[in-house]
């Protein structure tokens, strides 16, 4: 096998490497953030140049990325080990205030992390007493919702140092989040592989750990077309969609959209919290089946709103396509009183119809969440952070920067809805 196979999407079904056990339970319990209003047009693509400067020394090595959301809907963050510079050639103590600050915004919602361990050697190491101040700071606030902690090519060094964590650790709860993965392949049961920023290093790493163990990979070179059914929706093109089905907006779309304006508009966290991963499976089966599903009968609103998201990240081109991709991220260059009719000129004469009457079927939806957001607690910035990886997403691998402006794209699609999209 080689590197390039890595990066193929794993849609093809799940692999049969795991080291631990994963129960998504898709629930929150702590309130959602106070409603913080509308920004103004002026703030759109600027939180993150803030950020930047602030943490630029940080921020410079790129340790820490904020890479979409798994197949369950979570956001996904990832730290990696041969990022990190000499020890003495960095503050271990403004790392921590990142981190912080970074986590800041994702933890009032289900996530999971991701760590890669190859690379840390004697030179970038960090101090004992650095981790455990790091477990001691980050609080159950950061704790609750992180559902899994993949660590990626464990080493002796990380089960001696979990057993030396281990009296520190009260939850038993905590400890069953934790999984062992040996092999980059095995993470695609669980995460969107291609958007995973993944060093050079540790492909390298991974790809030499194959060539000399020679595990059994479950996935053909053919697998994806041969698997691919007439009616299927989920992990294709929308012109695979539109070609079986003869209409622009797709089932999956439609229903899940329908169900949710009638009945999740006040249902708290609507887009943000995560969904039974049995029923979520059951779900996309059928609409890949054809069939009509009867959400009433699922018994949670939150399905169908993880199922719209799932779709969205899995079709094989991002719905605002990867052409868009650069001019997207180069906004923050234009001048703020021309934003919205930059966004309004890419919309309508750049973006394919198809693709244009879809966006606006989803966007006209979410400021309808928006409307309600006293009673759901989601705002646009709540809901920008959910939609903009699932909207947007580049050929190769995302930074941390790029998805911040990723966000405030989508927040600029809901807050501009009618000047936007109105012909």
């Amino acid at each position: 096998m080689n590197i390039s196979e890595l990066t193929r999407e794993g849609s093809d079904g799940p692999a049969p490497f795991r080291s631990g056990a994963i129960t998504p339970d898709g629930f929150i319990e702590e309130d959602f953030e106070a409603e913080i209003g509308t920004p103004s047009l002026n703030n759109y693509f600027q939180d993150d140049e803030e950020t930047d400067e602030e943490f630029q020394d940080i921020a410079e090595h790129k340790i820490l990325e904020v890479a979409g959301d798994d197949l369950y809907g979570r956001k996904v963050i990832v730290f990696a080990a041969c990022k990190l510079p000499p020890s003495a050639q960095i503050d271990h103590q403004r790392l921590l205030e990142y981190m912080k600050h970074v986590l800041d915004q994702y933890v009032e919602n289900d996530y999971v992390i991701v760590y890669f361990h190859f690379g840390l050697t004697s030179k970038n190491k960090p101090k004992l007493s650095w981790l455990i101040q790091i477990y001691k700071e980050l609080d159950r606030k950061y704790k609750k919702n992180l559902k899994a902690w993949y660590i990626v090519h464990p080493t002796n060094f990380i089960k001696i140092l979990w057993n030396i964590f281990k009296p520190f650790i009260r939850s038993v709860k905590f400890g069953r989040k934790i999984m062992y993965v040996n092999y980059l392949h095995e993470l695609k049961e669980h995460l969107h592989f291609d958007q995973l920023v993944v060093p050079p290093l540790v492909l390298q790493h991974d790809a030499k750990m194959v060539a000399s163990n020679k595990p059994k990979y479950p996935y053909g070179q053919d697998s994806n077309d041969a698997g691919t059914l007439p009616t299927q929706q989920y992990g294709v093109s929308l012109h695979h969609i539109k070609s079986h089905y003869g209409t622009v907006i797709p089932p999956v779309v439609q229903q899940t959209v329908d169900y949710l304006r009638q009945n999740a508009l006040d249902v708290e966290g609507i887009f943000r919290r995560s969904a039974n991963a049995v029923q979520l499976k059951a779900v996309q089966k059928k609409f890949n089946q054809g069939e009509t599903v009867n959400f009433a009968v699922e018994g949670d609103e939150h399905i169908p709103a993880v199922a719209l998201k799932i779709f969205l990240r899995d079709l094989q081109e991002p719905l605002l396509t990867f052409d868009l991709y650069q001019p997207i991220l180069r906004l923050h260059t234009v001048e703020d009183e021309r934003k919205v009719a930059e966004v309004r000129r890419m919309l309508h004469e750049e973006l394919p119809e198809d693709n244009y009457q879809i966006l606006k079927f989803i966007v006209q939806l979410l400021t309808e969440v928006v409307d309600h957001s006293a009673m759901n607690k989601m705002n646009s910035s709540n809901l920008a952070i959910v939609f903009g990886p699932n909207l947007l997403w580049p050929k190769g691998q995302a930074s941390l920067s790029s998805m911040g402006y990723l966000n405030n794209f989508a927040r600029l699609l809901i807050d501009n809805y009618s000047q936007l999209f109105d012909r």
